[in-house]
């Protein structure tokens, strides 16, 4: 039973003033206080790391990955946190949105967006409540902790080069033939 186990939660990254980063928490508030409760785990989390964000909604669980694709194009943000709710329903709709919108997310991470998704997907209003609730199981929370962690992991690489193959003996290019001058053959 889900409701007994424990699980181990990584310490969260925390930021200096220098190098804070910026998020976009992108929501759907179709369930209105499920997502208020996400968006309250989320600013809580971004806050305590040293974080800063930005807050934008959108009609649907499916908008979510559009809306933080066209963000990034201003690089405002070092990372998103795509939050919403979709409970089952009678039709296959539920399906289809679970599905597609976290494939698009997933696409995102794989793409090297810093990205938590934090879009419950459940069978009843109650677990959504349960994961929405700030007394511990916030997933909004969880999602902001995910994106301040690949944010972590991305400022850990960046900016870090290994050579493969060969090097240069300088920084100019000589091609076969006839040296010319001591830049080019």
């Amino acid at each position: 039973m889900a409701g007994s186990e424990t699980h181990y939660v990584l310490p969260s990254p925390t930021f200096d003033d220098a190098d804070a980063p910026h998020l976009l928490i992108v929501v759907s508030p179709y369930y209105k206080d499920i997502a208020d409760n996400l968006v309250a785990g989320a600013k809580a989390a971004i806050t305590a790391a040293g974080a800063t964000c930005d807050l934008i909604e959108v009609p649907g669980a499916l908008e979510i990955p559009t809306a933080i694709r066209l963000a990034s194009r201003s690089n405002d943000f070092d990372g998103f946190v795509a939050l919403g709710c979709v409970i089952r329903g009678e039709t296959t709709h539920y399906e289809t949105v679970c599905n597609d919108s976290s494939h698009a997310l997933s696409r995102l991470g794989i793409e090297g967006f810093c990205l938590g998704n934090g879009i419950l997907t459940v069978e009843n209003r109650t677990q959504a409540e349960v994961r929405a609730a700030s007394d511990g199981q916030n997933k909004g929370g969880g999602a902001a902790q995910a994106a301040l962690h690949l944010i972590a992991i991305s400022r850990r690489f960046m900016n870090t080069t290994k050579s493969i193959g060969f090097k240069p003996a300088s920084e100019h290019i000589l091609m076969a033939g006839d040296i010319k001058d001591d830049k080019t053959a």
